[in-house]
Order: C-alpha cells, then structure tokens, then sequence
C-alpha cells in the first residue's frame, strides 16, 4: 500500500540511506553477529553520512532536522538492508535525546558533537537485575558528596553496554523515595565503572549487550543531567518516543520477512508448481499484507504526532503493542512458509524469527503496555475505592 506520509524530499533520502546501508553495512553482518558485536567504525561511516541524531543543532554538527520521518526511514532501511545489532536507533533516538532536552549548554558543546561524528557511542541504564518494568523499583544509587556524586550500582540488559563511551544511568537520589531519580552520564573510564559480561541472546547477535558495575564511581557535578530528583518524570516523559521506535522496528521486521517469504515462495516448488500458488500460502500472506498494512498505517500516523508533539504515552503504548504483536506473528508464520529453509540459518528469516521476540518486551511488555492503556480507559485499581 502507498503510504502517504513521505514527501519526495523523504524517497530521496530514503534512496541514499538504502545506499548506505547495502555498502556500508551489509556486508560486515555475517562477522559481526559471529563476533558479538558490531565495529565502532559502522557508527563513524554512519556519522560521516550524515545519518546520526538529525535533529541536532547544526552547531554541534547535526542536520537540524525535527522531522521524526527522516529518523523513521533509516529505523526501517536498517531492518531491510542492514542488521537489527547495528543499534543507531537507541544512540540516535534514546540515548541523545535525553542529553538534548537536559544538557546544559556545555554539557551539549562537551557530548554532543562526538556523538553526532559516531565518535562517541551511547549507551542508557535503566533496567537492573532486580527491576526491569518497574523502574521505580531501582537499588542503583548516587550520594551527593557535596563536589561530587558517588554512583554504586549494577545494571543489566544494557545495548552498547561493551561499546558505549557515555551512558547515561538512572539512579536514586533521596533514600526511601521511589520516584526520586537522576540521571548521570558516566564516561569510559572512569574509576570504578566496570562492563561485565557480554550477554548471549536468543538473537539480535551483533548487538552488543552487557551487565555494568559502578563501585564508588565519583561523578562530577557536571555529569549530571537536569534536576536529580526529577528523573523518574523525564524517563517516563521519553518512554513514549521509545515505544513509538519499537513499533517503527517491529512493522519494518515484518514487513522485511513478508517480502523475503513472497520471494521464496515464488521460487520454491512443491508437487511441480511454486509453493505460493497453493491455497494456504496465498491464504496466509494475504492476510498478513492487510494487517501488516494497517498496523503500518497506525505506525506513520504516530509519527506524525511526534512531529506535532502529540503524541501521547497511551497512543505510544498502542503502537507499541499492536506493532510487536504483529512482528511475532509474521515471522511464525513466514518461517513456517519456508518449512524446513526457515530452521537454517543460513536463511535470513530464521534470524529475523529470533529478533523479532525480544521486541514484546523491551521498552515495556505487552503487559505492561496492556496496562497502559487499559488505565488510560478509566480501569485503573489504584482510583477504585471500594463502595
């Protein structure tokens, strides 16, 4: 179906970032996901090309693009040309935004500039081995000691976590106050941060994801970001943009394994005819195309409420829900269209299958979002007094 959210200017662009990522990226993914990560250097290409953080100021070297639909189309060209481990998203959309809206004018001049060139990686800790969902739940601390905050902690589940130059780590900041949150980029090298673990993973292989470790780590003040009390406000202010990131992956990787599976079922023969003549495959793709299409149409119109600013943290929860639903439905089914091909994986879509289930549940569960939004309706047990 035609979406009719792009401008010309958009199929342009989208052109030259198709480019980029069958060159620059495509070809490396086969080494990458055997050695666990991706190269620092796929971020500097990606940098040079003018493809990380559109939205930065020019000053800092950005494009000072606020169009959400130019940061869409290279979300989705990753997924079709280049490899889910190849995380730009998170470095461009997550991590540097936090220091955008909170840094102060030097923070900015100090961070952002690297960030932008793909010299300076970023990574963000949130989840702890403890607390994943509930992130008022964190045990990561940091005490002001008056010159300085001294962070201690653990982390777990952290994308760019081996690769990271800056993260930016969620901790408490009053005792006994759950919502009482700030929020510290901690840099490569400090004393007492260490990276644990390189964690294996059903799949997205080449991304790189680690336990971190902050053992008495002074942070200046000057790392810190915004109000240290107030953190808890901004994650849960920045999680519908996260979750709105993840629907755009999850419709990308459907729509990725819908067209290989129309591919192959064209090809592959079965009792002397192309296994796509049969019945039951046409059956099964046509009604993958319509919801693929719908849930499409929902994705870019959130998008286009980002570039309104209205988007909301129940619309986002929706998005996010319905798209991630879908990629894992998609991707069963195609790999079931490709027998046993859709085992091997030397077959794309067998390592689309293993990427496709992490995305019900980072940046939220299903559940969770199912509890989003079911609140939203007015269903919420915490305002239910009891007659």
């Amino acid at each position: 179906m035609q979406r009719l959210i792009f401008e010309p200017e958009h199929d342009a662009f989208r052109d030259s970032v198709r480019r980029f990522f069958r060159n620059e990226i495509e070809p490396h993914t086969g080494r990458w996901r055997e050695q666990g990560h991706v190269d620092r250097e796929a971020f500097v290409r990606a940098g040079q090309q003018g493809l990380l953080m559109l939205w930065a100021d020019e000053c800092y070297g950005g494009a000072g693009i606020h169009d959400f639909r130019y940061d869409q189309i290279v979300m989705e060209e990753n997924w079709r040309h280049g490899d889910a481990g190849f995380y730009v998203q998170l470095h461009s959309n997550l991590v540097g935004p936090y220091i955008a809206a909170l840094g102060t004018k030097e923070q900015k001049a100090r961070w952002l500039p690297g960030a932008v060139r793909g010299e300076k990686i970023l990574a963000v800790a949130m989840t702890e081995p403890g607390a994943g969902s509930d992130l008022a739940g964190m045990r990561c601390s940091a005490e002001d000691r008056g010159d300085h905050w001294l962070l201690n902690g653990a982390k777990t589940y952290i994308s760019n976590g081996q690769l990271a130059d800056l993260v930016v780590v969620a901790a408490r900041t009053v005792p006994g106050q759950r919502h009482a949150v700030g929020l510290f980029v901690v840099e490569a090298g400090m004393e007492g941060f260490r990276r644990g673990r390189r964690l294996k993973k059903m799949g997205m292989a080449a991304q790189d994801t680690s336990e971190l470790f902050f053992d008495d780590v002074s942070i200046p003040k000057g790392n810190l970001l915004g109000d240290p009390t107030k953190g808890f406000e901004t994650l849960m202010r920045f999680l519908a943009k996260e979750r709105l990131v993840s629907a755009i992956d999850a419709v990308a990787l459907a729509q990725t394994a819908f067209d290989l599976t129309l591919d192959f079922v064209r090809q592959r023969k079965a009792f002397g005819r192309p296994v796509g003549t049969f019945q039951n495959s046409r059956f099964v793709l046509a009604g993958l195309r319509a919801q693929i299409d719908a849930v499409q149409t929902f994705v870019d119109q959130c998008v286009l409420r980002v570039n309104a600013e209205q988007l909301s943290s129940e619309l986002a929860a929706e998005a996010k829900l319905v798209a991630t639903e879908l990629a894992g439905r998609v991707v069963d089914d195609c790999v079931q269209l490709h027998g046993g091909a859709g085992y091997m994986d030397e077959y794309r879509i067998s390592r689309l299958y293993t990427d496709a289930r992490v995305m019900r549940i980072f940046a939220g569960t299903s559940e969770i979002m199912k509890e989003i939004i079911g609140r939203s309706l007015g269903l919420d047990e915490r305002r239910v007094r009891p007659s």
